[in-house]
């Protein structure tokens, strides 16, 4: 792994030569490295594409959701948040945008961050009609849990997580326990993960609060339960996520939305094509978990993530560039 990265970081040093005087046009973009895996790769992605691509001067700032967007909006620095989970900042992002502070380029997960219930592929295979929690729930000898198998199991997410919260709302709304069911609390994200994987490495039956993307989902097949109650955003507020609320009522995941936001200042002054593959560029969440999968296994870095996607997806990635630009990417490659 080493002696690849080493091989194409010298790869795109001495294209990048070839390229200065594209990187004068393009100039200097500074990029948002958040403290979350999947956002982490997309932003080397960009870094390798706008360098040996645009020909353009990159450079990485740390930081994470919060106080990255806030800066963008009160300093105007990074100039790029590759991946921004928006709801999570339900005051911050409206007031960037109507201030014309910061706009929004492609949706950076087009399928949106996913949370909710999850049960195994080979379960769901081999019970087909069990597509919604209500069915999940009414079959409680499918899903044992590991301490009173004459109970069914929810396994819950760590203690802390907003979800952990939604997860013990929905229990009770779904009136769970009165089904045959107990809620697990693993306690921590390792918990939660060490269950999931000692079950479905058994083949056991399991009913789980996951999201997506995630590399947990690229290395364990699981199906998204179903909701027969759309999102209530009033219901949510009101009682999902208060855990002192005695009378939640059912309503479904909200699907949190995941853009690119630059700032508005780097929108005017860059060049138009950058703003263009700003505007085009996203991936599935099948595709960020099995890339997050993938450095799991192999140890390996956001960097040598994003070469590998670079290197094995160039189906998907040149769709996002002329055909010129991606000539200058796989000559670096």
């Amino acid at each position: 792994m080493q002696r690849l990265l080493a091989s194409t970081v010298l790869a795109a040093g001495c294209f990048g030569g070839a390229w200065s005087a594209a990187a004068q046009d393009c100039g200097n973009v500074s990029l948002a490295l958040h403290n979350v895996q999947s956002a982490e790769l997309l932003t080397y992605v960009d870094k390798f594409i706008l360098e040996n691509g645009y020909g353009c001067t990159v450079e990485t700032m740390p930081g994470d959701t919060v106080p990255s967007t806030t800066s963008m909006i009160e300093r105007g620095a990074p100039d790029v948040s590759s991946e921004t989970w928006v709801d999570l900042l339900p005051e911050i992002v409206p007031r960037g945008l109507e201030e014309e502070k910061i706009v929004y380029g492609a949706p950076a997960l087009p399928d949106g961050g996913i949370q909710g219930w999850w049960i195994p592929k080979y379960l769901a295979d081999a019970n087909p009609d069990i597509k919604t929690v209500e069915d999940a729930l009414a079959r409680p000898e499918l899903f044992p849990d590991p301490e009173n198998p004459d109970k069914g199991a929810i396994f819950n997410g760590a203690e802390g997580w907003g979800a952990t919260v939604v997860t013990a709302q929905l229990f009770k709304a779904y009136e769970a326990e009165d089904k045959g069911f107990n809620l697990m609390r693993p306690g921590s994200a390792a918990g939660l993960d060490g269950a999931i994987a000692r079950a479905y490495e058994r083949e056991e039956g399991f009913i789980t609060y996951y999201w997506a993307p995630t590399a947990l989902l690229g290395r364990y097949e699981l199906v998204l339960l179903e909701s027969t109650e759309e999102h209530d955003p009033e219901e949510w507020q009101r009682c999902t996520t208060n855990l002192d609320c005695p009378d939640p009522k059912v309503t479904a995941w909200p699907v949190d939305t995941v853009m690119t936001v630059v700032t508005k200042d780097f929108a005017d002054r860059i060049d138009p094509a950058v703003m263009e593959y700003f505007n085009t560029r996203g991936w599935s969440n099948d595709m960020v978990a099995a890339l997050m999968a993938w450095q799991a296994d192999n140890q390996a870095m956001g960097e040598d993530g994003a070469v590998y996607f670079l290197e094995e997806n160039k189906d998907i990635w040149t769709e996002w560039v002329p055909a010129e630009i991606a000539e200058r990417i796989e000559a670096a490659l």
